[in-house]
């Protein structure tokens, strides 16, 4: 198969432009392009280059007269009709090599921060309040850490708590057999019964919307730490504060927010929904700017991943 022209919509590393055009692509950047703009050239190309700056739905897809490819600079493919595009003999690909270890990192890092108070203490040190006895932490070692979803970053996460004398179980719905020296695979109900803390390393589907909700936060026999860096609608934000004030919940680290599609540099907090008020106001709970996935490191190795499999794809073609 002879490559053809790939069409940009998202910025990414310039090892993929500049490895794809070794390879004998023609790279177009339509990176300041808006949706309609950029759906008036998709008939135009055989690969295009998304991150999240636009749907890929079946509109979208109508419009690809020529397309062989979608590859996604990252790991979630949410925003892309993968279903419908596959039907119409497109191949999509994506790259959850390419973060799994910078998110595994991410997820250790807010475990730390959490159990520990460091976000907490370090305000209040800088404000000359010093507090020991009522920031005692708490350690990993044995806890019993909880994983939803056994995949790439799932996996790469476990390897890491190894290391801290922690007790790993793990559930996938779609993935059996994978106990070893890192993980004991468990049903749902141990994952209930036995975590002190969960992690969601899960993609974000019909199926997972709102997955940590009342209910789902009520089965658990004890009281745990939550860490989210999967998703942010995986999670129910509402009932989640209300398990963190009713002390089903001891507190939360999460990479990812519900309410992303919201401007926080344009928007008064104060109009926010109630409960978002009450989740940036909480001590309890630990925010970042859905950066687990993007370190200097993975901005390289996600485009390198696709690199490789965009090529597979014509040398086997």
């Amino acid at each position: 198969m002879k490559p053809g022209n790939v069409l940009f919509i998202d910025t990414a590393h310039d090892v993929l432009r500049e490895e794809l055009e070794q390879f004998g692509f023609q790279c177009y950047d339509f990176t300041g392009l808006s949706r309609s703009e950029v759906l008036e050239q998709l008939h135009l190309y055989e690969g295009i280059i998304i991150r999240s700056k636009i749907m890929l739905d079946k509109e979208a897809i109508d419009h690809c007269t020529k397309l062989k490819f979608i590859a996604r600079v990252g790991a979630g493919m949410e925003n892309i009709d993968v279903r419908y595009a596959e039907s119409k003999g497109i191949i999509c690909l994506n790259a959850p090599e390419g973060n799994r270890d910078a998110v595994a990192e991410h997820a250790m890092g807010m475990i730390l921060s959490l159990l520990n108070h460091l976000c907490k203490v370090n305000i209040e040190v800088r404000k000359g309040v010093w507090i020991r006895a009522g920031n005692r932490g708490n350690e990993i070692k044995g806890k019993t850490v909880g994983i939803i979803g056994y995949g790439n970053t799932g996996s790469e996460f476990a390897r890491r708590l190894k290391g801290f004398g922690a007790s790993v179980i793990a559930y996938d719905k779609y993935k059996t057999g994978f106990s070893d020296d890192n993980v004991r695979e468990a049903s749902m109900r141990q994952i209930f019964i036995e975590s002190d803390i969960l992690s969601l390393h899960i993609p974000l589907t019909d199926e997972t919307f709102h997955l940590i909700n009342e209910s789902f936060l009520g089965k658990f026999s004890k009281p745990i730490w939550l860490i989210n860096t999967s998703r942010g609608s995986c999670v129910n934000t509402a009932h989640l504060m209300d398990a963190i004030d009713n002390g089903i919940v001891k507190g939360a680290a999460l990479d990812v927010l519900e309410c992303e599609n919201l401007s926080f540099e344009n928007i008064e907090t104060s109009s926010l929904p109630e409960y978002f008020q009450r989740l940036f106001k909480s001590e309890r709970v630990i925010l970042s700017p859905h950066i687990a996935g993007w370190t200097h490191e993975s901005h390289y190795k996600l485009s390198k991943v696709l690199v490789e499999k965009i090529k597979q794809v014509y040398i086997i073609g």
